[in-house]
Order: structure tokens, then sequence, then C-alpha cells
């Protein structure tokens, strides 16, 4: 977006600068005083208004958090057009104010709009992109098993999945456990290695941004097997907006397998670019992984149409584009 507009990201640390990066984005960052509910999505910091009141559109990320809030009071103040775009953290409206001071809302999905319960006049979904030149099946190399990649979190159903492996099937699974500090859910990272006891499971834990492509690269299906209901009964209310991960995977020239949930099923096209299958059905996600494990042809026919779709709808050169548009528009009327 940078390289065709007047571009500034705001964002916040202890360490204030300003930062010109390759292509033109300038890169602001704010000191906070202060990190409401001790959660990183709430920083304050009272100088955001100063650096928003040359914009001519200030776009916010996530519709509740403490900077968003501030942004759009602030852009209402100084007579800017406010956009936004949620990606479902929690938190009231102010008894449906807040809503009413966003101009448009850019949402990741029609799912997601339809969370949000963001007026259909004034939304636009913009999804969201993977690079295709860093996410790529190239160099060719020997495709090998079930990747996962995400936070260790109950809702994602990583538990269904290790249970649903198919006889022989090797699974990576990348990322970093959630932070659920209770029990049960607390227990959940034990659980999983209980559950791959026996099972060939590899647990990389965190994975550096500069060593993901080549993980998808060697994978021969990804798996994002994301629950309605968790092992431990509690229900998903909002689950994958979009679903970031799949779009990288897909890029990678990687079929995917995942659960009919939230977004996904907007990116997926089900037996085309990989299968959907039920939320927590071991047996259907068991079956649809051993059908492509078992046949690399239809594995390397649905992951190149999938890096088709991609490369036709899913970039961030496309996402940005909806956003120019989205932005024009306000600018027009």
């Amino acid at each position: 977006m940078a390289g065709q507009v007047d571009c500034e990201l705001v964002t916040f640390s202890d360490q204030p600068r300003v930062v010109r990066e390759p292509g033109g984005l300038t890169v602001r960052v704010l000191r906070p005083v202060t990190t409401l509910f001790a959660h990183p999505a709430h920083p304050l910091a009272p100088l955001l208004p100063r650096a928003l009141r040359d914009a001519d559109i200030v776009h916010t990320h996530q519709v509740r958090s403490t900077p968003s809030r501030l942004a759009a009071l602030a852009g209402r103040a100084h007579g800017q057009r406010v956009v936004t775009t949620d990606h479902g953290l929690a938190g009231g409206d102010w008894l449906g104010v807040l809503p009413r001071l966003f101009d448009r809302f850019l949402t990741v999905s029609a799912y997601s709009a339809r969370m949000l319960r963001a007026p259909a006049a004034r939304t636009r979904v913009i999804y969201g992109g993977a690079d295709p030149h860093r996410f790529t099946p190239e160099p060719p190399s020997r495709r090998r098993g079930i990747l996962f990649v995400g936070r260790l979190t109950p809702h994602k159903g990583l538990d269904r999945l290790i249970t649903a492996l198919p006889a022989g099937a090797t699974l990576t699974v990348a990322g970093t456990v959630g932070h659920d500090r209770k029990p049960p859910e607390s227990g959940y990272p034990a659980l999983l290695r209980r559950l791959a006891d026996g099972r060939q499971v590899r647990f990389t834990g965190p994975v550096a941004d500069a060593e993901l492509p080549a993980l998808f690269r060697g994978a021969a299906v990804f798996a994002l097997p994301s629950v309605e209901y968790t092992c431990y009964g509690r229900h998903v209310r909002i689950s994958e907006l979009l679903g970031l991960s799949v779009l990288e995977a897909m890029a990678s020239g990687l079929p995917v397998v995942a659960s009919r949930i939230g977004g996904v099923p907007e990116i997926v096209r089900d037996g085309e670019t990989g299968f959907l299958v039920s939320p927590g059905d071991i047996d259907e996600l068991r079956d649809r992984l051993a059908l492509l494990l078992g046949d690399p042809a239809l594995a390397a026919d649905m992951g190149r149409r999938a890096r088709e779709v991609v490369l036709e709808r899913f970039t961030w050169e496309h996402c940005a584009a909806r956003c120019l548009a989205a932005y024009q528009e306000l600018v027009a009327n």
C-alpha cells in the first residue's frame, strides 16, 4: 500500500522513534504511559491523536482496543474518515456508540462481518493475504507428512488432529503454547504430549519467521482442525475469522484439510484446493488426510490450484487494493 499512497504505520513501544522503511512506509513508534488491563492490545499513548491529525484516512485495527477507541474519537474531532478492521478482540462497544464512530468496517471475511454485526452498508470485505514470493513451492522439495502451524490452544483442535492421524503418518506441530492459565485448559500442552506418545508427532515450538517457508515446502498436507467445542466442553463463540496460515500453506502449493468453520470456507474450496470437514469429526478428518497422503498426484493437483487461488485473490497486493478502493469511496463521497 505504501508504494501507492503516503502511508504511515503507528505502533507502540518503550522506545519511541520514527523509521522510514524501504518501499516508502513510515513507521511511527509511540511510547505508552501505561497498558490498560495488562493487555498488549490496550497501550495508552496520549500522543496518538497528535500523530494522526494530518491523516486523510485513519485505519485502526481491533475495534475495541484502547488505541482504536482513542483514534476513533480523535478522528471524529478532527473531521477525518475513520475505518477499522477487527481481529476478534473482546470488549464493550460503549452501549452502541463505538460502532457509530467508524465510517467503514473493512473486515477480513464475511464471517467476521457477521460476528461483528457490522452494518452491511458500511462494510467491505478485504480478506487478508500471503506473500507468494516468500511462500512458494520453489525450490522443489520432497514433501512428507502433515503440518500444523498455530497456537497450541484447545480451540485449534490439535488434540483431534493427533487422534485422527492415519497409520504411519507424520505430523509436525509448529507454534507457541497458548496462555490458558486456569485448569483444565492450562493442562492442554500436557494432554497433547500424552496423545502424541507412540505416534510420529514432532513439536517444534516457536518457529522464526525466516524458517516458516521451508516448513510449508516440506509438508504434503496442511491441517487446521479448529473446533466449535473444545475437548473440555467449552463452546468457542468466534473461531478462525480467516486463517492466514491457511493462505500461506496454499501459496506454498499445499492442499488444506480444515474444519468447515468461521471464515475458512471463504478461502478453501472443498474438493478443489483441499477438503473441509465437520469440526471435531475425527473419522472424517482421518479419512481426508489419508486420501491426500495416499494419493500424491491428487495432493499435487490440489496444491497447484490452491496457489493459483492465492495468486488470483489472496495476495497482500489484492488486500491493499481492496483497502484503497474503500478509502477512495470514502474520499469521493
